[in-house]
């Protein structure tokens, strides 16, 4: 079992452990989850993206799926090394976790972030990878319409202004618009597009590898231009649905300094809030 110890941020100050079946653990004792939850590099290891990933977990408990993760036995889906150009270190790393994940007979997989997601989904099948995957905004929406997750009983987001970011490998990249915008419009709140979103969405900055190199010199950086759309949107919440875009999101807020008036948080962490999760 993995045991994931919770340290919630804002307006949450209570901490528990939350504890995650692995595929070995569920295997070995002659069980099949429904779900597999990738967890993703960024969710393993980045501070501000493991909130998000207890937080799809408290989900999938709170519902009763039945779910594993694969602990240490997961490594990166090879998509950072695939958009920088190192197509042979994408495949080594493609195939080893292909044939992991056919020996588990895995079915279905979920998980939090887009670049795994679209990774997984797309590139996958051409080296023998065949799995049905959704991205948990997915999830959150199916779970929405089955009447399994409410909005009620939690935090209120009544008189707040919520603008919603499409991630790049999401929305342009796989045509996932509305499941994200249907975990927010179940909210008491006012949803507001910015300029630029959905098909004409913009870019935060960090797809194509650039999550982790310097920016080539320019004018302006993509994160802090994106705040002109938030600014003029008027949003005091930005919901997102990426590690990636929640890093940037989150410094583009630092750089106008409006960490006091701006919070950046994802479709999972609203979620969790709302139903006092």
């Amino acid at each position: 079992m993995e045991e994931i110890l919770n340290n919630s941020e804002i307006g949450h100050s209570k901490s528990e452990t939350l504890t995650v079946p692995t595929m070995a653990q569920m295997v070995a004792e002659g069980n099949t989850p429904e779900i597999l939850f990738w967890v993703g590099c960024a969710g393993s290891f980045d501070e501000r993206a493991q909130k998000i990933t207890r937080d799809i977990c408290k989900i999938l408990q709170h519902v009763g799926i039945s779910y594993a993760v694969l602990g240490t036995e997961e490594s990166c889906t090879g998509d950072p090394a695939k958009r920088a150009g190192n197509e042979f270190l994408f495949q080594m790393q493609a195939m080893t976790n292909i044939e992991l994940l056919n020996a588990y007979e895995v079915k279905k997989i979920v998980t939090g972030c887009p670049h795994c997601f679209n990774t997984i989904a797309n590139e996958y099948p051409g080296l023998g990878g065949k799995y049905e995957v959704i991205h948990h905004t997915q999830l959150i929406q199916g779970l929405i319409n089955e009447g399994k997750l409410k909005a009620e009983g939690g935090e209120s987001f009544k008189g707040r202004r919520i603008t919603f970011h499409d991630p790049c490998y999401l929305g342009r990249g796989n045509g996932v618009y509305e499941a994200p915008r249907a975990a927010l419009e179940i909210l008491d709140t006012e949803l507001v597009e910015m300029k630029r979103c959905k098909s004409n969405g913009l870019c935060c900055g960090a797809g194509g590898a650039q999550m982790f190199k310097e920016p080539e010199p320019g004018k302006k950086d993509i994160n802090a231009e994106r705040m002109t759309d938030v600014l003029e949107a008027k949003a005091d919440v930005i919901a997102s649905g990426c590690p990636f875009c929640m890093t940037m999101l989150s410094d583009g807020v630092k750089h106008i300094n409006k960490e006091q008036d701006i919070k950046v948080l994802d479709i999972a962490e609203i979620t969790v809030r709302a139903n006092g999760l």
